[in-house]
């Protein structure tokens, strides 16, 4: 008898068929960086201040450049008050019309005039933003007392991932990976397209909640396809890999803003792509794991055939009868009772919800922390993508040869540190801020890679896919708070987030310890194997769904 990865090792682990369906699986990753980030270019905040049409009407007779109507037109208060925020979302109610007004020196003519006694009042005529380009922002006014709705905007969509993994695992494990992946890509795909036409605020907001709902489910079931199709020996990499494409997919989005100013336009450009991606229902088969989990024996013979010929490989002789064990010969119906009913995979579930939500708040809160660190957005957003690619290939070369759970572990370590050591670094020292804020990157990105390699380890088959988006689920719960956490106790102490990343991080790297190493070890297909996995056993007994070896004549 023999397992499925005795079969891939005969028709080949990584072979042509494996490499032409990760590489199209790497679009998917890429095209989903624009749903979770591209709120740094859909809702860019430029500069603004209050419309004023008398002001500007004086301003062109008077023959004022851009530098001297703001000067004259705007007044800013006592420094009781924070002059930037008074001068964008407030203004006196002055008579511009007034005759006796001065070119030269319009305020002070206002102010003798008024008696120091001028009304201050909310922008009563709009904003004009100073961008010749267009986001969410300027178009529905999102400023001022409205700014909260941005962060609703990007707290929809996050709302969207969490709800959508409370039930795309679940259709992935029930229905099938290749049905999932291609019903969410089509959703998203739709709403995606609905979202750069959305004509008002609420409508904008409910598109993209339903964008996020199934969204996170066909990149989780890309990474999943590629994982269940590959042997061993490639897992690792592919898995590292697909991740780096999610990194490449924002620079190519950095690429795409700097180019397409209007964000409807931009909307539609990372959109798109999803719609292509349908034709994989011609292209990619559906995971032998899952089928034969499933007791599909036939359908999963068939597409083992089909795998040998592409890669040029005899078609292995243990396919001429296929059983199953007795553990698994009843179809297998994922439960989430299924995540916590056994002492192990109830731990394992624990931890990597902890994980999962930390890797979120850390994350998405270094970057609103530090903001940006120039004039140029692109090229801002285009190094700190840039940051990334080092994790990816501290993790290529060490995670075979160390294991995964050191490297995880020194990552969250590394980014606890390096948070807790820039909350008191003084204000002089920006470079070494900035260096320790790119480490920290660094560190909190090598976690996020790590946990999904690691997730997908730690499950067998049939509540694989249910584990994962169930896990993860506490990333798009972090991704909600995470704003909260940022800004609000920026107000108390503008250092105090770091150290809170730096608890979350450090805390992370204790319990990664207490997870077991899966260096070397086959993806577990039942619940016994994950309960032994940190057995000390020599030769780990890898037999749960079988293929019976006939013998040659």
């Amino acid at each position: 008898m023999t397992s499925f990865d005795d079969v891939l090792e005969e028709i080949g682990q990584f072979g042509l068929f494996q490499k032409q369906l990760f590489f199209i699986m790497c679009f998917i990753s890429a095209v989903f960086s624009p749903i979770y980030v591209g709120i740094v270019f859909l809702g860019f905040v430029p500069d603004f201040r209050c419309s004023n049409p008398a002001a500007k009407e004086l301003s062109r007779k008077c023959g004022w450049n851009f530098e001297k109507e703001i000067n004259y037109t705007v007044i800013l208060p006592d420094d009781s008050v924070d002059p930037l925020y008074f001068s964008q979302c407030f203004e006196y109610e002055t008579n511009w019309n007034w005759t006796s007004i001065s070119c030269t020196d319009p305020i002070r003519n206002l102010t003798s005039y008024s008696n120091n006694n001028m009304t201050v009042t909310s922008c009563t005529n709009g904003w004009v933003y100073d961008t010749t380009g267009s986001s969410i922002v300027t178009e529905f006014n999102l400023v001022c007392d409205d700014s909260w709705k941005l962060d609703l905007f990007q707290s929809f969509v996050n709302f969207g991932f969490f709800l959508g993994s409370m039930f795309i695992g679940y259709i992935a494990d029930r229905f099938g990976r290749k049905p999932c992946l291609l019903i969410s890509l089509f959703i998203t795909a739709v709403f995606g397209v609905l979202v750069a036409f959305a004509p008002t605020y609420p409508w904008l907001i409910t598109f993209r909640f339903i964008q996020g709902l199934v969204s996170k489910g066909s990149w989780l079931s890309g990474y999943i396809l590629v994982a269940e199709f590959v042997g061993l020996d490639h897992r690792r990499t592919v898995g590292i890999v697909y991740q780096v494409a999610f990194t490449v997919g924002l620079l190519a989005l950095a690429g795409a803003a700097y180019f397409i100013n209007n964000w409807r336009w931009l909307q539609l450009a990372v959109t798109l792509p999803n719609f292509v991606f349908l034709t994989y229902c011609w292209f990619v088969p559906e995971s032998p794991r899952w089928l034969l989990s499933q007791n599909q024996k036939d359908k999963a013979n068939e597409i083992i055939k089909h795998i040998a010929k592409k890669n040029k490989k005899p078609i292995p002789n243990t396919l001429q009868r296929l059983t199953a064990n007795e553990d698994t010969g009843d179809k297998q119906v994922p439960s989430f009772k299924d995540l916590v009913r056994t002492p192990q995979i109830r731990k394992h579930t624990f931890i990597l919800m902890y994980i999962w939500f930390t890797c979120a708040v850390i994350y998405q809160g270094l970057i609103m922390h530090m903001g940006s660190t120039g004039e140029n957005i692109y090229l801002d957003f285009f190094i700190s993508a840039m940051v990334e690619f080092p994790a990816a290939f501290i993790i290529i070369v060490t995670v075979d040869r160390i294991g995964r759970r050191y490297p995880w572990a020194v990552g969250c370590f590394v980014t606890g540190l390096a948070c807790l050591v820039t909350a008191f670094i003084p204000e002089g020292l920006q470079w070494l801020k900035v260096t320790l804020g790119c480490i920290s990157r660094m560190g909190i990105t090598l976690s996020y890679e790590m946990i999904c390699l690691v997730n997908a380890e730690l499950y067998p088959t049939f509540i694989r896919n249910l584990g994962i988006m169930v896990c993860s689920s506490m990333c798009d719960l972090g991704g909600i708070i995470t704003p909260f956490i940022v800004y609000r106790l920026s107000n108390v102490w503008k250092e105090l987030p770091l150290i809170v990343f730096a608890v979350f991080g450090t805390l992370s790297g204790v319990l990664v310890l207490f997870l077991p190493e899966t260096k070397g070890q086959t993806l577990p297909e039942t619940i016994e194997e994950v309960e032994n996995l940190q057995r000390k056993e020599k030769n780990p007994k890898r037999n749960t769904i079988y293929l019976e070896v006939i013998a040659k004549d």
